[in-house]
This record gives C-alpha cells, structure tokens and sequence, in this order.
C-alpha cells in the first residue's frame, strides 16, 4: 500500500515539526539517569506525569510550559472537539502529530486522560461529566489512571470483585485494584466496579465510576519493580463513597463503556519509531570506533538479527499505518489493536535481546554513565519483561485475533 502523505497531510506534517521545534522547552531535557517509561507511546528520558510534580523547578516548569504550548493549539487532545479544548484533528493528521513528536523525542501529555477517558466521555458521558472533565485534562491540569486489573482479573478481567454498594446518592466502594499504571501520580481514576454480584454472565454486573484519587477510603501504594522503580501502584477502596453522578453509563453496564475505553487504545506508531531509534542507536554503535572495542567478536549473527529486526520493525510500521487508516474510513479498528500490541510486544523483547547480545559480558552493565552505549539495551532489556502481559496479555491477545479476526471457535 502507498503510505506517502497527500500534499496537505506534508504541510501539516511540516506545521507539526516547526512548531515543535520552536515551543519545546529547552530547559525540558531528557533525564538519561532516571528508568523510562513501560509505556509504548512514551519518550524515553521523559515521563511527563511525573515530570509536572519533580523537585526539580526547571523540569517542573518545562513539563508545564510544554503542556501549555500544547494546550493553546488544542493538540494535548487534537482528535477531539474544539468545544472540549480538542483540535478537531482527523484520525490521519492526529497520528502524523503523534509520530512528529516521537521522532523529535519529546513527550505526550496526558495520555491516558486524553486518549482513553476523553473519547469514552465524549460517547457516554453525560453533560455535566464532560463540563467538569474534559476542561482540565485538555489544558494538561488533570491526570488519570484506569483501575481496571485485581488480583485474580488482569486477563479475566469480568471476574473483578470490587464492590461498589449504592447508598443515596453515593456508591460504597470497597475492594483492591492493581498494576495501575502511574496511580499514585494520578488526580483522578476511571475504575470498574462489581454492582450485582449475581449477574450472569459476570460481565454484566460491572459499573464504570469516576473516582477523586484524594477521596477518604482510597490508598494507592506505589509498586518496585524488578529496576528497582515503581511505574505501577495498587490502589484499595475502604468504604469510599463515590457520588452516583460519577457513573459513566448506565449502572451495570460498564463493562460495555470500558470496552469503548480499550477500543480507543493508539495505533501504535509510538513503539515503531522508538523502536527504530534504538535499532539506528545500535548500527551507529557497531560502526563507530567505541564500538569495535565492547561488542562481541561474532558480528556475523548480530547483522543477521539486525536485519530481521529492521525487517519486523516495518511490518510494525504497515500495521500502524493500516489501523489508523481504518479509522480515516470511518471503521472503527478491532482485532487489529490486538494485532498490534501482539506483534509489538514481542518485537520489544526481540530488539532487547538483540541489542543485549551484541554486547556480550558488557550487556551486565547496569549503571549508565561509562558503560558502552550507557547501557541502553541492558534497561531495554528488563523494561521489555512487562511487554508481553502490559494492556493485555499475549494469550488474551491471540485469542481476540482467533475469535474476532478469524472467527474461529471458542473451543
């Protein structure tokens, strides 16, 4: 297929490059020392989350100015409606902006609030839910996280089990969430709730809520990971009330909204080029003088593994490309996002274990400064152990394709 931008989609491109070269912060570099984000979509040396709230004033105030560049244009959220702070962008120039700011190394804002909660309020949301969300998380002043995963309901995530009890005009909520992403620098949830304990199927019985993070009776203990860094949290829910206007559709149907949140999940052009970026890092490494003194003698294999990484990289491109240009015909992209995150996931791991190999003895380096390539694929390494189970595990994944693209049976 012919994926050349059309004349107008190359001005816009060109309009995306210009304005982030001149409104970026020059005072917002990239923190090399500190863990990257899991997530695909994000920058590494940034984490703009966490970047508003650092100790340290010139990041902090870069993260902020950056949001607010942003938000002056509408592009925070540039799919949405101009009315809600948006752009109004179509889904082709939405992701040209998305893979412009990639390729220029800078970060997203507000990701989750701006590509999963706002188009789900915007399809069910009620009026008043809209006014007061919608604002904030357009102008980057708003972070969310998704309470969806339990102990025991990651994969099978309709067998949650926490309980929210109606009460007036408030439901009681009680119960654990887990591996949220980025929870304890959250302002707000988005969480599933279980209203019927008795519906059959289970799935029916779940009630999507809008949570304050700072309401009395919810905790959110920040989780270590095998980097020693905590990019996920639990949250638990002790007699929290949360009003009845926080629900997002109709009580014990909110297992239908959420599946509209996940159908909202990007392209994926935010992994293809990260992953092209670390794949020239490495060549230009095997070719540099630096590099004849740390890498392994054997480079026979390793061009053989570049190239088939070079190779799948592409194909991640092309699926980019096909699911973004299925949303430009007005479909909206099913199996394909499984695809995806399948097929991206264990090409992060591939990459890593690549990247790692080329290295030999030198790949169990783990403090950056002097060590050859700063130990680049060492931390892509242990970052890629999440890939495969991060929004969705790989057999979920297949089993969407099987059922949903290829309609093959269940059992």
């Amino acid at each position: 297929m012919n994926w050349e931008d059309t004349p107008e989609e190359a001005a816009f491109r060109e309009e995306a490059r210009a304005f982030i070269r001149a409104s970026f912060p020059a005072e917002y570099a990239p923190d090399l020392d500190a863990e990257h984000s899991l997530e695909p979509e994000d920058v590494w040396g940034y984490n703009w989350p966490v970047d508003r709230r650092s100790d340290d004033p010139a990041r902090r105030e870069g993260a902020r100015a950056w949001a607010a560049a942003l938000a002056e244009r509408g592009w925070i959220a540039p799919a949405w409606p101009a009315e809600h702070g948006g752009a109004g962008l179509s889904p082709m120039r939405e992701f040209i902006l998305q893979e412009e700011m990639m390729r220029a190394q800078v970060p997203t804002v507000n990701g989750i609030g701006a590509f999963l909660l706002g188009p789900t309020l915007l399809e069910h949301g009620t009026d008043e839910q809209k006014a007061e969300h919608l604002p904030p998380i357009a102008r980057g002043e708003r972070t969310w996280a998704q309470g969806f995963s339990e102990p025991g309901a990651g994969s099978d995530l309709a067998s949650l089990r926490t309980r929210a009890v109606r009460d007036g005009s408030d439901y009681v909520v009680d119960g654990q969430k887990v591996w949220t992403s980025l929870g304890q620098h959250a302002d707000w949830l988005f969480v599933l709730v279980r209203t019927d304990p008795e519906a059959d199927p289970k799935h029916r019985g779940i009630t999507f809520l809008l949570v304050d993070a700072k309401t009395p009776g919810v905790t959110i203990r920040p989780i270590e990971d095998i980097r020693r860094d905590a990019p996920f949290a639990e949250i638990f829910f002790e007699d929290a009330r949360v009003p009845v206007a926080n629900r997002v559709g109709e009580e014990n149907r909110g297992w239908y909204v959420a599946m509209t949140a996940l159908s909202f999940e990007r392209a994926g052009i935010g992994a293809t080029v990260k992953f092209q970026q670390a794949l020239s890092q490495l060549i230009d490494y095997v070719r540099s003088e630096e590099g004849q003194r740390y890498l392994r003698e054997d480079l026979g294999m390793l061009r053989h593994e570049i190239a088939q990484r070079y190779t799948e990289i592409r194909v991640l491109h092309n699926l980019a490309r096909h699911t973004v240009s299925k949303q430009v015909s007005g479909a909206v992209p099913g199996y394909e996002a499984s695809v995806n995150q399948l097929f991206g996931a264990e090409l992060a791991q591939r990459l890593a274990r690549t990247g790692a190999k080329a290295f030999g003895p030198f790949a169990a380096l783990w403090q950056r400064r002097d060590a050859p390539l700063a130990a680049a694929f060492t931390h892509l390494r242990f970052d890629s152990v999440a890939a495969t189970f991060l929004g969705g595990t790989t057999e979920i994944q297949r089993n969407v394709i099987a059922t949903r693209g290829l309609n093959l049976p269940r059992s």
